[in-house]
């Protein structure tokens, strides 16, 4: 009995070990704002690259922020490297200048694209890969279009919004209190003017700061149906019927506006990237949540994308 268990814990260990070296990991210093992880294949020479973009707030490269654990992005990435793509995500430049204390109050939405196209030019003049995809997670799908534009081989948007990011939050403060509907449409018109404003009531100071509306003024001016339509290279459009933040008709509408792309509904699946059966609260529990799988279906799309 005792030799039967040792041989148990032999082949265990075993199968761990192989499971643990099927890719290779490296960190990289992209330039003084970007630090990432780069997953590499063990089997293969210049497999394809994928680069995931994080979504909005202070999103580490692993999908996750302070008081939001839930690494879907880490999965993701994983996921992908175990079906021989290589896999690049990084932290957003705030989260290391969080770290570092020493935050830009002046930071703007074209700075995480300007991050993500040194991230994609950077891996393009590298002769390791045989092409170079870039997968954009929610805000990151707005900031991977554009990244991508004439540098990358295929994109994906995962959860990403088809209308401009005026009219994204207008819809989801209507359905959390319509009440607010009016002022959420003044506020946002003298945005679009170009003129900062105070008029606003308080429940709408997450969204209407003074340190934050120069970021949402620079954000809005971008439509992703015209963005969309502006690359010539393969695109995949997924989305999840229980995405709380983003619904199914935003990814109907990146669709529509694309001549290159495909779409795919998943059902069940939710914003950070897991299938959720349950009510709205055990939805939101997921997003920290960090022992949940990811959709098995979405890896399957996005390596079958990639690799074909």
């Amino acid at each position: 009995m005792k030799y039967c268990l040792s041989s148990l814990i032999i082949c265990f260990c075993l199968t761990v070990n192989s499971q643990e070296l099927t890719f290779s990991t490296q960190d990289i210093a992209i330039n003084n704002l970007i630090d990432g992880t780069l997953l590499t294949p063990n089997d293969g020479d210049q497999p394809k690259l994928a680069i995931i973009i994080a979504g909005s707030g202070p999103t580490d490269r692993d999908g996750n922020q302070n008081f939001m654990q839930n690494n879907s992005l880490k999965k993701l990435a994983e996921s992908l490297t175990n079906k021989g793509i290589a896999t690049f995500r990084y932290d957003k430049r705030i989260v290391k200048q969080i770290r570092r204390n020493k935050v830009d109050p002046n930071i703007k939405f074209d700075d995480f694209v300007t991050d993500a196209s040194a991230v994609v030019d950077y891996f393009k003049k590298d002769n390791n890969y045989s092409s170079v995809y870039v997968i954009g997670h929610s805000q990151g799908s707005l900031v991977g279009m554009l990244a991508a534009k004439d540098r990358a081989d295929g994109f994906v948007s995962l959860a990403g919004a088809g209308q401009t990011i005026d009219k994204v939050i207008t819809e989801q403060i209507s359905n959390m209190d319509p009440s607010l509907i009016d002022a959420t449409k003044k506020a946002f018109k003298s945005l679009k003017e170009g003129k900062t404003t105070t008029d606003y009531p308080p429940p709408l100071a997450p969204v209407f700061r003074a340190d934050v509306q120069p970021f949402i003024m620079n954000w809005m001016q971008y439509n992703p149906q015209e963005v969309i339509t502006s690359l010539d290279i393969p695109v995949l459009i997924i989305n999840g019927t229980n995405d709380l933040q983003v619904s199914v008709d935003e990814a109907q509408l990146l669709e529509s506006a694309s001549e290159t792309s495909e779409i795919k509904i998943i059902d069940n699946m939710n914003h950070v990237l897991f299938i959720i059966k349950g009510d709205q609260l055990v939805n939101s529990k997921s997003y920290n949540e960090s022992s949940r799988k990811i959709s098995e279906e979405l890896i399957t799309a996005v390596s079958n994308f990639i690799l074909k």
